[in-house]
C-alpha cells in the first residue's frame, strides 16, 4: 500500500509551476530579464560542474571511511570515527576558506619540499586553482556525512545474507560486490539523493572564493545593474528548477525499485 503522501495530489508542485513559468515568461518578454538570463546561464556549467566532481569524489572517500568504520582493525576504525567527527563539526562555508587559504598553501609549500629534494621546479599556490579548491572542500564536508549513510546501510544487511555468500566459496570482495553493496544500495538511495540535492544548493558557497557558478555571477551582475529584484529571482529560479527537478526524478527511481520490490 502507498504511503498517503504518495497519494496526495501534488498542489505544491502546480503553484511551483505556475510560479516558474511566469518567471520564464518575464524572462522571455522582459529585456532585463533576458539580460540577466543571459549572463547567469554562463555558470550553470561551473555549478553542475562542482557538483558532480565534487558528490562523485565525496561518495568514493564516504564509502572507503564508512568500511574503514566497520573493520576489524581498530586503527582504521578510530581514524574514520575522527575524520567524521571533525568534518561533520566544521561548517562548510569554514571548510572552504580553511582549505582555500590554510591547506592550499600547505600543500603546495610540502610539494615543493618534496619537488626540492628530488631536483624538480616548485610551483606555485595559484597553480592550484580556486575551482579546485573548492572542489576538495565540498568533498571533504559530505565525505563525512555520506560516510554514515553508507555504513547505515552496510550494517542494514542481513547477515543470513553474508553467511550464505561465505558458504558459497565467496571471497570478501566478491560477498562486497554482489550481495552487500547490491542490498545496501536500495536502503541508502533516498538519503544519497537527498544529499546530492543539498550538494547542488551548497556548490553555491563556492562564491565566496570568486569561483563563477550562478550565484558568483549574479552577485557580479547585481552589483553591476543594481537590477537586484530581476537577478536574484532568476537565481532562484535556477536553483529551484535544478533541485525540484532532480528531487522528482529521485522520487521516480525510488517508487521504481520499491514496487521492484514488492513482486
Amino acid at each position: 500500500m502507498k504511503p498517503k503522501q504518495d497519494q496526495d495530489f501534488p498542489y505544491w508542485l502546480v503553484v511551483l509551476g505556475i510560479t516558474g513559468l511566469v518567471l520564464f515568461y518575464q524572462v522571455w518578454a522582459s529585456p532585463v530579464y533576458a539580460q540577466v538570463m543571459a549572463t547567469l546561464a554562463k555558470g550553470i556549467g561551473i555549478t553542475v560542474f562542482v557538483t558532480l566532481v565534487a558528490f562523485g569524489l565525496a561518495c568514493l572517500l564516504g564509502l572507503a571511511l564508512a568500511l574503514a568504520g566497520l573493520s576489524r582493525f581498530r586503527l582504521l576504525r578510530e581514524v574514520s570515527r575522527l575524520y567524521i567527527e571533525v568534518m561533520r563539526g566544521v561548517p562548510i562555508m569554514v571548510l572552504l576558506l580553511y582549505v582555500a587559504f590554510v591547506g592550499a598553501p600547505a600543500l603546495v609549500a610540502g610539494w615543493n619540499w618534496v619537488a626540492a629534494a628530488l631536483g624538480w621546479g616548485p610551483v606555485s599556490t595559484r597553480d592550484f586553482p580556486l575551482l579546485w579548491r573548492a572542489i576538495v572542500a565540498l568533498m571533504l564536508a559530505y565525505s563525512a556525512f555520506l560516510a554514515e549513510v553508507f555504513r547505515a546501510g552496510l550494517q542494514a544487511v542481513d547477515e543470513g545474507q553474508i553467511e550464505a555468500a561465505e558458504a558459497l566459496g565467496l571471497n570478501g570482495w566478491n560477498r562486497f560486490r554482489h550481495v552487500v553493496f547490491p542490498q545496501a544500495f536500495r536502503t541508502i538511495l533516498p538519503p544519497l539523493g537527498n544529499d546530492f540535492v543539498a550538494m547542488v544548493k551548497d556548490s553555491s558557497l563556492v562564491s565566496v572564493l570568486g569561483v563563477a557558478d550562478i550565484t558568483q555571477l549574479g552577485k557580479v551582475t547585481a552589483a553591476g545593474n543594481f537590477r537586484y529584484f530581476e537577478t536574484y529571482n532568476v537565481v532562484a529560479l535556477l536553483y529551484l528548477t535544478m533541485t525540484i527537478g532532480l528531487s522528482l526524478l529521485l522520487r521516480r527511481l525510488e517508487a521504481r525499485l520499491r514496487a521492484r520490490q514488492q513482486r
